[in-house]
This record gives structure tokens, C-alpha cells and sequence, in this order.
């Protein structure tokens, strides 16, 4: 198993600690996605449970472990994360009580192997309360063979009772140019590799997915609705209908991202690609950013998602009057 070249010295440091048994017994692994934070908790999972681990701290794929491993069929090795609903034809969005509840029973017996069990939960900021609270006692009481992986984007949906009994392993992403040899590592221009971590905020693993996935040419399109809108040759009404329609918590967050990038470059003197009009504009646009990001999280709910990108178009299309 191989992992990206900025999460390296984070393996190091973990797997000189699991060989010297001063690994914690839960772990709370985060950033934001395509950073590998979960590669690195797989990784570390089956470095757990290898009978012989390789001299770089990783597991050896040959081993009896290893191979139940591969199968998917190790006893030891469980992991918690979005089940279907009682239908059997949707899954849940949040982890609910009664998966904590039989992973609690499954702790409760020996390990089948006599050596470690690893759980993984991820997405570990989507547990709903109940499950959390569940859980604490788990994390209150740990048994001394156990490690506990907790792999979540946001931490801060977690309660701190949870985030005070982990340690915390957060994810950077990496320097700009270490990103942009790795995108050319993987066959992408230098060119493409540039603007797709421009659109991606730096962030190397989402920018490989979206030179794949069409998430640069929802960037323009959101660009190109948004000058629309500000210079009234588009309706908000029109647009919302369309974003609410394809992807639209990807389009908010291209519109937020937009917006920022936009407030920095007025900033720095430069002209403005959204039609903005100078300085003067920032702080509302700042306000606005952030009504973007909030739009984004309720659009989760049961709420319209054409009513909450409407509400959010329309205080674009005026700024100046809201």
C-alpha cells in the first residue's frame, strides 16, 4: 500500500508508534476530502491486524491476516459507516444507535486472533446524538486491545465530549508545489494541474477528481451565472431552478469559492471576474460567502433546494440593498 507523499511523515510517526505500543486507542482522523485521510486510516487499520509488518510500518498483504483482510472476512476488523434504511433501497445519512449498539456486543468478545480489534467509523461527524452518546461510553471504557479510527471531513459536528477522548490527527493540505508534481505524476498537464487546484483550493486529491468529473466546467458555468446575474442578463429564478436541478450543494460551493477568490483579487488591486465594483463591496460579499456555505449545509435537510439556492441568488443579483 502506498500513500501520498504529504501524508508520509504522519505514517512515520504513527507506525513507530504502533510498533512500540504507544498508539493511542482511538484515533480522530480528519481534514478535508481527497486529502487520504482515509487511505491512512485503512492503512493503519491493517498494520494493526498483520502478523508481520513490513520494515516501513506497513502491513505485509501475505500474511493470514492480510488475507482475510483482502476478502473483506477479517473478524477483527469492523467498520461502521451509512446502512440502508428499513426499505432496503435508500441508505441512511447519519450513523444510528443500533449500528453502535451491535458494534458494543462485537467488542465485547475476544479478539478471534488474540491480538488487536480495529474499528473504523467514517463518516464519524455523521453519527447522530444518540449514537454519539452511545458511543462516549465505548470511548470511556476502552478495552486495551482495542483501537478506535474515527475519520470525518468536519470535526466540528462531533461533541467535544467525542473530540476530547481522541487524539487528533488532522490532515494539511499539502505545499503547492509538492501538490503539483503529484497531479503530474498522475498524467495531468501542468496546465490542467494548475487550474483545477486554483478551483479546489489547493487541494490535490479533489483536484484530480474534478479534472475527471466535470467539476471545472461547473465552476464556469457558476461563473458565468453569476456575472450574468450581477449584470442583469440572467433571473435568479431561471438559475436556481437549474442549479436546484444538477448538483447543486457542488454549485454553492463553487459560487462560495468563486466569491473569495474574487474578494482576494480585488484586494490585491486586481479586476474583478463576477462584475464586482471594488473594495467597497467586501464586506457584504464576505456576508454573502458565508450565507453561501450555510445554503450549502441545508440543502442536507428537508428544506427545498430550489427555495434555498432562490433565496441565495437573489441576495446576489442586489447586494447593494440587502
Amino acid at each position: 500500500m502506498s500513500l501520498a507523499p504529504w501524508l508520509q511523515e504522519t505514517w512515520r510517526s504513527l507506525a513507530e508508534r504502533l510498533a512500540n505500543g504507544r498508539l493511542p486507542q482511538a484515533l480522530l482522523l480528519s481534514g478535508a476530502a481527497g486529502l487520504g485521510k482515509r487511505g491512512l486510516a485503512a492503512a493503519l487499520a491493517a498494520a494493526a491486524l498483520c502478523e508481520n509488518r513490513r520494515a516501513d510500518g506497513f502491513a505485509c498483504a501475505r500474511c493470514r491476516t492480510c488475507l482475510l483482510l483482502a476478502a473483506g472476512t477479517h473478524p477483527d476488523r469492523m467498520q461502521l459507516s451509512f446502512e440502508m434504511r428499513d426499505d432496503g433501497k435508500t441508505p441512511r445519512t447519519e450513523i444510528v444507535i443500533e449500528q453502535i449498539r451491535k458494534l458494543t456486543e462485537q467488542l465485547s468478545l475476544s479478539s478471534q486472533f488474540g491480538g488487536m480489534q480495529v474499528v473504523i467509523i467514517d463518516p464519524a461527524d455523521r453519527m447522530n446524538p444518540s449514537a454519539a452518546n452511545a458511543l462516549l461510553k465505548t470511548l470511556e471504557e476502552p478495552s486495551g486491545s482495542t483501537l478506535m479510527l474515527l475519520v470525518c471531513d468536519q470535526p466540528s459536528r462531533l461533541p467535544a465530549t467525542i473530540r476530547s477522548r481522541c487524539q487528533r490527527i488532522e490532515i494539511q493540505p499539502p505545499a503547492h508545489e509538492q501538490a503539483l508534481a503529484w497531479l503530474r505524476e498522475q498524467d495531468i498537464s501542468s496546465s490542467d494541474a494548475e487550474l483545477a487546484l486554483l478551483a479546489m483550493l489547493g487541494n490535490p486529491g479533489r483536484a484530480l477528481e474534478a479534472l475527471g468529473d466535470g467539476s471545472l466546467k461547473l465552476r464556469g458555468e457558476c461563473s458565468r451565472d453569476l456575472l450574468a446575474l450581477r449584470s442583469r442578463h440572467g433571473t435568479a429564478l431561471g438559475i436556481a431552478e437549474a442549479w436546484a436541478a444538477d448538483r447543486p450543494a457542488e454549485r454553492l460551493w463553487h459560487a462560495a469559492v468563486l466569491v473569495r477568490d474574487d474578494m482576494v483579487q480585488l484586494l490585491r488591486g486586481q479586476n474583478s471576474t463576477l462584475g464586482l465594483t471594488g473594495t467597497h463591496e467586501i464586506p457584504k460579499l464576505a456576508g454573502w460567502f458565508a450565507a453561501a456555505n450555510r445554503s450549502r449545509e441545508l440543502l442536507a435537510t428537508q428544506v427545498r433546494g430550489e427555495l434555498v439556492v432562490l433565496d441565495l441568488l437573489h441576495t446576489w443579483q442586489t447586494p447593494r440593498s440587502s
